[in-house]
């Protein structure tokens, strides 16, 4: 069981904020000290002692309930990951070859449709029937196979590009998925990955879904991983790293006023108007996403 605490959250990032500090040599004595006291603050402050906090069961909700759910919100505006990652997977599928590809995970559609836009002759997997039901709507003359990733419904040496965005942390075993990559990939063939940060996940936390049948909020189960984890599976593959590259949450992207997440929660983190100030040292400029950009080797490739 999980106990997700508000106040906890907000003195997390308390201490977030004075260890980046102290790490990057931007805490002086004044910004020390002003951290403490809104600590004390915090702790003293009657609404916050007052907001309830959450008991989650973690595992206890699955992937395909969560996409359920966000189907018909994950293309609205706000969702930062997204705008931080899409324009670099763009920009590297914009430099490849035009051919035959596969969105893995596909979604909505996003990125099938910029892949289709190029003129590639492009087929989307994913295992949710409500967000491919999205796709279907934005794209009619593509097609889609809800399928796992597992177990790709494509023949070996199939396809010239395959791309996987923000996917792979719900994936236990990565080196099995990336070797389900490698197999319908062409020799020479590309990939690009998108996922979450492995740092994001702790600045960010998974939130709690609404309760199950037993009553209890869920916690979806995720796997973030340091970057070492994709070198681990890749490269005994025969995967050959091309690029990497890890988005950051811009400077002042914190708005106390913005929207809340489109995406339904049992309980909501709008919390960093509590402390603006460790917010923005805690979050600003921090990774939010990892792309990275591979090719299968061959023999013509160095």
């Amino acid at each position: 069981m999980t106990y997700l605490s508000p106040l906890g959250y907000l003195l997390g990032l308390e201490g977030a904020a004075l260890l980046r500090g102290f790490q990057e040599g931007s805490a002086d004595r004044a910004f020390v000290e002003d951290r403490i006291a809104e600590i004390r603050r915090l702790l003293d402050t009657p609404a916050l002692a007052r907001t309830e906090a959450v008991t989650a069961a973690p595992g206890t909700i699955s992937t395909a309930e969560v996409y359920q759910s966000w189907a018909p919100h994950y293309d609205a505006p706000g969702n930062q990951m997204i705008d931080l990652e899409q324009p670099i997977v763009q920009r590297i599928l914009g430099s490849l070859p035009v051919g035959t590809a596969l969105d893995a995970a596909c979604g909505t559609g996003r990125h099938t449709a910029h892949l289709h836009q190029l003129g590639h002759h492009v087929t989307g997997v994913d295992a949710s029937a409500e967000m491919l039901a999205q796709a279907r709507k934005r794209l009619p003359d593509v097609a889609f196979h809800e399928a796992d990733l597992h177990r790709l419904p494509l023949p070996d040496d199939a396809v010239d590009t395959v791309v996987c965005a923000l996917a792979l942390t719900h994936v236990p075993d990565l080196a099995a998925v990336l070797a389900e990559f490698a197999r319908v990939l062409r020799p020479g063939g590309h990939l690009v990955l998108s996922d979450a940060h492995l740092i994001t996940s702790y600045l960010t936390p998974t939130l709690p879904r609404r309760p199950g049948p037993d009553g209890r909020p869920a916690l979806l189960t995720e796997y973030h991983r340091p970057l070492s984890a994709y070198l681990s599976a890749a490269l005994p593959l025969g995967f050959q790293v091309r690029h990497c590259e890890e988005p950051c949450r811009p400077r002042h992207s914190l708005d106390a006023d913005a929207a809340p997440d489109p995406l339904p929660t049992h309980m909501s983190w709008d919390l960093l108007h509590w402390c603006p100030e460790a917010s923005a040292a805690a979050l600003d400029e921090s990774p939010v996403a990892v792309v990275w950009h591979f090719q299968l080797g061959d023999a013509g490739t160095e």
